[in-house]
C-alpha cells in the first residue's frame, strides 16, 4: 500500500502572541470607543483597523463582527467580546502589531 501523505507524529502548537501585542490592541480598541459607552460600533472598529493600517478595513470589520459579536446586537462589548476581537486581529497580523502601530 502506498501512502502519499506522511503521517505527522508531532503536532505543531501555535506560538502564543506576545502579551505586549495583546495589551496594545486592547488599549487601541478601547481608545476607539469615542463615546465611552462600553461597546464598539461598526465605525469605531473600522477606525481601529485604519489605525492598524489595514489594506481592507471594511472587510476586516465585517469579519471581526462575525467573529466577536456573539449576541448579534451590532456592537462589540468591551467587557466580554473584546477578547474575541483582539484574538481575531492577532490572527490577521501575526507578529506585525508593533510595526503597524508606528
Amino acid at each position: 500500500m502506498v501512502f502519499f501523505f506522511n503521517k505527522r507524529t508531532e503536532t505543531k502548537h501555535k506560538d502564543l502572541p506576545p502579551k505586549e501585542d495583546y495589551d496594545e490592541l486592547v488599549k487601541l480598541f478601547k481608545r476607539c470607543d469615542v463615546n465611552n459607552d462600553g461597546r464598539l460600533s461598526w465605525e469605531e472598529v473600522k477606525a481601529g483597523f485604519r489605525r492598524l493600517h489595514s489594506r481592507f478595513p471594511v472587510y476586516r470589520t465585517h469579519r471581526a463582527f462575525q467573529m466577536a459579536d456573539q449576541n448579534h446586537d451590532g456592537y462589540i462589548n468591551v467587557g466580554d467580546e473584546l477578547d474575541k476581537l483582539v484574538t481575531y486581529v492577532l490572527e490577521c497580523y501575526p507578529g506585525t502589531i508593533k510595526l503597524r502601530l508606528i
